[in-house]
């Protein structure tokens, strides 16, 4: 784990590697204030964040960071927050089992992957999306045309990512499975590089990656929409922060705070857009798409969240993708539910 600046551009980390895992680190800190008490009944009734740390996971697919900055609420969390960057949700989540990270969003499929592989890891907080995130997009002067015609052809996408699941179901509406393609696993910045040298056919990949390769590479999208995909991207916590009574008061203002910031983004997307796009060292022109396409509102978590997680699960499983079965309400929790403002 380095030190780094706040976002590289994807061009960077392309040349730069993921020699680290894909994760570095910083710290960021703003005014201490008084405590305050969480649902979660491990906690205390109240407790004094200022003297909490709460290590966060961000990646720049859900920019936590970035839009709490754009909409003026990172310096109001009442305690330390010492923040890590991933290339994708899955590594996120190993830092996260292994207790160097307390918190962190990811996309649909990283809680079923860490939840199927035993990782002490737990929802605490949902966001509806449009289903338009991911997408599969093929290079320009590609002849190919159609999900159909990959049969045979190298994909490249993230194990575990939201890219992952988005792919199947992909597959599987072309009436395809893995095993008819040449599945390969790549983190975004070297699938980025994959992608522009030829070297792969296609790439499942999630904004704003997607709006990248577009603008700037003139690829095609042969793939996207609300028909494929999970409607949900999630905020996941460490079992052991959460069973802390300091870590869970802190996740707690956290997730009020972020929501905050998201709904904020959907009701300011050109502002949001711009600070994204500085964030990621992007062009405006590519963030402003990619705002628009990654919104998400924040919402509770209810039956229907866990019963659509629940269906990652069995059709991960059916395809041979995860080696359990798990019932993954264990590893879903609304109590923090009252942090979702409307």
């Amino acid at each position: 784990m380095i030190k780094r600046p706040r976002f590289y551009a994807v061009t960077v980390l392309a040349l730069a590697g993921l020699a680290a895992a894909g994760c570095s680190s910083s710290s960021s800190s703003s005014t201490a204030s008084s405590g305050t008490s969480t649902s979660s009944p491990s906690a205390s009734a109240a407790v004094n964040l200022s003297s909490v740390t709460l290590n966060v996971g961000d990646q720049k697919g859900t920019g936590a960071e970035a839009v709490l900055t754009a909409a003026g609420l990172l310096k109001t969390l009442p305690f330390h927050v010492s923040w890590s960057d991933f290339t994708s949700g899955p590594p996120m989540l190993e830092a996260m089992a292994s207790g160097s990270v307390d918190v962190g969003g990811v996309g649909d499929a990283p809680p079923v992957f860490a939840a199927s592989g035993g990782e002490q890891v737990e929802i605490v907080g949902a966001r509806a999306t449009n289903g338009d995130q991911d997408a599969v997009v093929v290079p320009k002067n590609s002849p190919i045309t159609s999900i159909s015609q990959l049969k045979g052809k190298k994909i490249a996408y993230g194990s575990g990512s939201s890219a992952n699941y988005n792919l199947l179901t992909v597959l599987t509406k072309a009436g395809l499975t893995t095993k008819d393609v040449t599945l390969v696993n790549l983190q975004p910045a070297l699938a980025l590089a994959a992608f522009t040298s030829g070297s792969v056919a296609a790439w499942d990949i999630w904004p704003p990656y997607v709006q990248q390769v577009v603008a700037q590479d003139g690829a095609r999208v042969l793939a996207t929409g609300s028909a494929y995909g999970s409607p949900y991207s999630f905020e996941v916590a460490s079992k052991a922060a959460v069973a802390d009574p300091a870590k869970a008061a802190a996740i707690k203002v956290y997730l009020a705070t972020l929501d905050k910031a998201y709904t904020w983004a959907a009701t300011h997307p050109s502002a949001w857009a711009a600070a994204w796009a500085k964030a990621a060292g992007l062009p405006s022109s590519i963030m402003v798409v990619a705002a628009k396409t990654d919104a998400t509102t924040p919402i509770a978590i209810t039956s229907a969240t866990v019963s659509a997680e629940q269906n990652l699960v069995n059709q991960f499983f059916s395809a041979g993708l995860i080696p359990t079965k798990v019932n993954i309400s264990s590893y879903i929790t609304s109590e923090f539910n009252s942090t979702v403002s409307g």
